[in-house]
């Protein structure tokens, strides 16, 4: 990754790319299971397939300007292909089918290393060209990442596939704005990082899986409900939480530049993805005393505290304090 976004000639961006991706597949594959091995044979051939687009990408580019150079993707035909290479490469519709699947193959933990740790580099690379974007592009791939990212998460009752169409629909709203505005393409990306990081970790120390299991927490770790309440309502984008920030700058940044209709779609699109994510917090907080569970409880040991949810947790709920500054 690092790599990657230090790198200023193609032939270097692609070669951390494949370094990264070669160095994921163990880490899937890890459990000794048919759906994780199946889940890095996917990884791996998306990966490689977007890969080879992207390569082939820039040699066009370089063979019509001369120029290597990320900076100096000059050429359209080039530039297009690399908008595709790079959106199969994070999973933005319509190339998003391989995402849930990966995701519901392996741990909490490699579900979120996939669907935040993973986004760094080709988000770097779609920054760093986002002067030479054809803007109807990008903004379609980002109407249809948030529509296939509402609609997908609809009728999921696994909460991995369910953060996976999550992803997907916050990459949507990335999309629209990167040929518009990339800084608040890249602060909606952070933001999201942000929230998902507590999230899966409050996962991981509840061994969460379904949303079945989700109703039981609220006997086992009252705390843990109430912030992942918060953490939901805050993916959802709704005021006075973080997750309103880049919903509310992403919007003004479109409307400033005449996409009024562009924008309200956005909006009334995003509400697929709140009823989903209202669902979630309902269930957990339906079992709240007086009501009594309806599912089994599972068992679980004494919850380790974590201290990167500690630190990240306040950050994804009550950041929206930075919104005069981002706004100036």
């Amino acid at each position: 990754t690092l790599t990657v976004t230090s790198a200023n000639h193609w032939m270097t961006a692609w070669l951390g790319l494949e370094l990264n991706m070669i160095s994921i597949l163990p880490v899937i594959a890890k459990q000794k299971h048919p759906r994780s091995t199946e889940a890095a044979t996917k990884y791996f051939l998306t990966q490689a397939t977007a890969s080879a687009l992207m390569l082939f990408a820039s040699t066009i580019n370089a063979w019509q300007t001369g120029s290597w150079n990320i900076m100096q993707l000059n050429n359209k035909l080039s530039c297009i292909l690399m908008i595709a290479a790079l959106a199969m490469k994070m999973g933005a519709a319509p190339a998003h089918f391989w995402l849930p699947e990966v995701m519901q193959g392996t741990t909490l933990a490699t579900a979120l290393l996939i669907t935040t740790w993973q986004k760094i580099a080709p988000i770097t690379l779609l920054y760093m060209i986002s002067n030479h974007t054809e803007p109807i592009i990008t903004l379609s791939i980002g109407l249809l990442s948030i529509l296939v990212g509402g609609w997908g998460g609809f009728n999921q009752t696994q909460l991995r596939k369910m953060m996976a169409y999550s992803s997907i629909a916050h990459l949507g709203w990335t999309m629209t704005v990167i040929s518009i505005a990339p800084n608040i393409a890249l602060t909606n990306i952070i933001i999201y990082m942000i929230m998902s990081a507590p999230f899966f970790t409050l996962l991981m120390t509840t061994t969460s899986k379904t949303l079945q299991t989700m109703t039981t927490t609220w006997t086992h770790t009252p705390t843990t409900t109430i912030i992942l309440t918060l953490l939901l309502l805050s993916m959802a984008g709704l005021p006075p939480l973080t997750g309103f920030t880049p919903k509310l700058l992403i919007l003004d940044s479109l409307v400033t530049h005449k996409l009024t209709l562009t924008a309200a779609t956005m909006a009334l699109l995003s509400l697929l993805s709140l009823t989903f994510y209202l669902r979630t917090t309902y269930l957990l907080t339906s079992t709240a005393p007086p009501t009594t569970t309806q599912s089994t409880t599972t068992w679980r040991l004494k919850p380790h505290q974590n201290q990167t949810t500690a630190i990240l947790t306040p950050i994804a709920l009550f950041n929206i304090t930075i919104l005069p500054a981002l706004l100036t």
